[in-house]
């Protein structure tokens, strides 16, 4: 298993720490708004990487936080007047109900900011008796000149990391690139700690809250490209100041999302939520969608190319109509299981592990026009095997179509059966208006050599 390493640029064989356990930290949400498509994008690939490597044999430890303090949230909380605590929780309730419409497995834990402020100052501390930190005329910065890695993720000094950033300047600081452990404040959320009344700032969270679950050092860490910088660097530098040791063994970014080729921003009017997507599409093609570029690729969304996906996703799901594949067992020793291993194994390239699963559905169809149906439902038994850690292809045939139907199983069927009457009484222009009818309603029908059958489109 080779997975590619941000901070090296290379790809890496994946030795756990652990021996066979994989623990993995990934940077989670900051609640104060609805979860958008680039937010699923970035979750479903770490889902599926969760999954394969669990379908691979690893014990995976899977840890995924909410910042639930936070400058965003409390502005957001402040702007609707309402506590900070009552909107985080409506989004983190919103948030999961979401991701679990996708399809993702839930973390092993899922750790709160909010209920880790005794670590974090415990960790601030530490980093201001070594040195590491300083306070300035309210708040508690990291020295970013007493930690000589510092840039190493991002590949730059320090010079070109403040070029590149938007730093505000501020006067307290030793160092432009310096950043806030503690923010001294009496409104919002507030603790008390040795440097005054206050809460944390969003770098030091991750920190404490990955070592509190994984210890010093782990195995993988991982979140959006965007947060690279500065937020991923900034971890590292007072990540190892504070324990002197290795932080993350292995760094994964998953690469950007675009609407129709631009930026997503709600200025731009391109915004789209999780639940707007899932309104439109079912949530499978969303995350059939999603998942279907190389991880560390960039993706543009497109109503056009999740069509393309749910019409690729319904042919896999079509290969498998009339299978019977109760009790059968998966074949797992044919070149094209190994292709799709070998694709997996090689930095979770699913564009190449879909390819392997096509090739099979080809092969699935082959079986079914030469009558092998023994074959036939020996390879729908691989498809769906190599599919599970995809989070595709799991549903039964007739439900995955039937999602969007306007209209009952039952009441389809009539129409149907009223089509062949009229298609075998030569009466050609009924037929017609009782297909075109329900293509209006979203549903396709099939006409094969044992009779008709519908989708939804």
């Amino acid at each position: 298993m080779k997975i590619f390493n941000s901070q090296t640029g290379k790809k890496e064989e994946l030795v756990p720490i652990d021996g066979e356990q994989v623990r993995m930290y990934i940077c989670g949400m900051t609640v104060y708004d609805d979860t958008h498509i680039g937010h699923a994008r970035t979750f479903l690939c770490f889902d599926l990487i969760v999954r394969y490597l669990r379908k691979s044999g690893y014990k995976v430890n899977y840890i995924r936080n909410i910042t639930d303090v936070d400058d965003k949230i409390i502005a957001r909380a402040k702007e609707l007047n309402i506590d900070a605590s009552d909107l985080t929780d409506k989004y983190i309730t919103s948030m999961q109900e979401d991701f679990r419409n996708l399809g993702m497995i839930d973390p092993d834990i899922e750790p709160r900011a909010t209920n880790n402020i005794d670590s974090i100052i415990s960790l601030i501390q530490i980093l201001m008796d070594k040195g590491h930190a300083y306070t300035g005329k309210a708040d508690v910065y990291f020295s970013t000149d007493s930690y000589k890695e510092y840039g190493n993720l991002s590949n730059r000094n320090t010079e070109d990391l403040i070029a590149g950033a938007r730093i505000d300047v501020d006067e307290e600081k030793q160092n432009p690139a310096d950043f806030v452990l503690w923010k001294k404040a009496e409104e919002g959320l507030t603790w008390d700690s040795p440097w005054g009344r206050g809460r944390p700032g969003w770098h030091i969270e991750c920190s404490a809250m990955s070592m509190d679950a994984l210890g010093k050092t782990f195995d993988i860490h991982g979140g959006g490209i965007d947060l690279k910088f500065p937020h991923h660097e900034n971890e590292i530098a007072q990540s190892v100041c504070a324990t002197g040791e290795d932080f993350a063994k292995c760094w994964m970014h998953t690469g950007p999302l675009r609407i129709d080729k631009e930026k997503m921003s709600k200025s731009l009017d391109n915004f789209i939520t999780i639940k707007e997507a899932i309104n439109k599409f079912p949530p499978e093609v969303i995350r059939f969608f999603l998942i279907s570029n190389h991880y560390r690729s960039p993706i543009n969304y497109s109503e056009e190319g999740v069509l393309e996906a749910k019409n690729s996703l319904d042919r896999l799901y079509t290969s498998l109509v009339d299978l019977d594949l109760t009790g059968e067992k998966p074949s797992e020793q044919t070149n094209i299981v190994s292709s799709f291993t070998e694709a997996m194994q090689d930095d979770f390239n699913v564009p190449s592990a879909l390819a392997a699963l096509f090739e099979i559905a080809k092969s699935i169809n082959l079986a079914k026009e030469n009558g092998d149906t023994k074959q036939a439902n020996i390879l729908g038994a691989t498809l769906v095997n190599l599919s599970e850690p995809l989070g595709i292809l799991q549903q039964k045939t007739e439900d995955y179509f039937r999602i969007g139907a306007t209209l009952s199983d039952e009441e389809i069927q009539t129409l149907i059966d009223t089509r062949n009457k009229a298609r075998d009484d030569k009466n050609f222009e009924l037929s017609d208006q009782i297909r075109d009818s329900l293509l209006e309603k979203g549903i396709v029908l099939e006409d094969t050599e044992k009779g008709t059958t519908w989708k939804v489109q």
